[in-house]
């Protein structure tokens, strides 16, 4: 039969359409930060809903990291200032149920690595330059003896290399994306027979990016970073999606 294929209906709760309005408020700014949400009572007036709808939808603001709530408190809920704490927590939330796959979540990584190799490469102060070297050399030490050690150092590489480029955004991604990413691989690698020269490969591909960030050359760091994170990650990634991940290198 032609024409179009529609969609089962999804019942919509009462409870997500206040916490659809309240959201929307927020973000135009009609509510600011500091400010009050009406009383669970007036809510309750205002949305035409009973009390548990109203405070389910609060517990699910409050979750979200918009509003504070107090039991008790006769004031409304408390609209919160934006907080990467907050968009960490929802970033996290949505990589891990919308379905991505581990070729698309290192492909994004890829590409959220490679462009902040690039800003680094090109805004990073002396200091920051120095916390890279220092985080390289932890890793150094740690290598073949702390793995927990090693791995703390390689975080701490890639979130000065993050906050060297000053975006906000690309430093809270990249720490959602890894920790999703080691942590779906995280058997695999600890199982890996070779996982001492995986560890002295790793320290030499951050060493080749960072003479690259030294150097100011962007565009190479970014192919360095990119072909870095290929290498290690291909072999954990089903050979139909390798080819979507290779498109990215140069």
């Amino acid at each position: 039969m032609g024409g179009p294929r529609f969609e089962p209906v999804r019942t919509v709760r009462a409870y997500e359409r206040v916490v659809e309005q309240v959201e929307e408020a927020i973000e135009s700014g009609a509510l600011s930060p500091g400010e009050r949400l009406p009383s669970e009572r007036e809510l309750m007036v205002q949305f035409s809903v009973s009390r548990s709808t109203v405070r389910e939808a609060l517990r699910v603001l409050q979750a979200r990291g918009l509003v504070r709530s107090r039991p008790g408190d006769p004031n409304g809920a408390e609209v919160l200032p934006f907080s990467p704490a907050a968009l960490h927590k929802s970033m996290t939330t949505l990589a891990r149920v919308a379905e991505l796959s581990l070729g698309e979540l290192v492909q994004f990584r890829m590409v959220l690595d490679g462009a902040a190799v690039l800003l680094a490469a090109r805004l990073r102060t002396e200091e920051q330059l120095a916390e890279m070297g220092a985080a390289v050399a932890a890793m150094r030490a740690a290598a073949g003896t702390d793995e927990e050690a090693f791995g703390a150092a390689d975080v701490a590489f890639h979130d000065a290399v993050a906050r060297a480029g000053g975006n906000k955004l690309i430093q809270i991604c990249t720490d959602v994306v890894r920790s999703i990413v080691v942590k779906l691989i995280a058997d695999r690698i600890a199982a890996a027979p070779d996982r001492e020269e995986l560890m002295r490969r790793s320290i030499r591909h951050h060493e080749e990016v960072i003479a690259a960030i030294r150097a100011g050359d962007g565009p190479l760091a970014a192919r360095l970073s990119r072909k870095a994170m290929y290498d290690y990650y291909a072999g954990y990634v089903g050979e139909g999606e390798r080819s979507a991940l290779r498109a990215l290198l140069e």
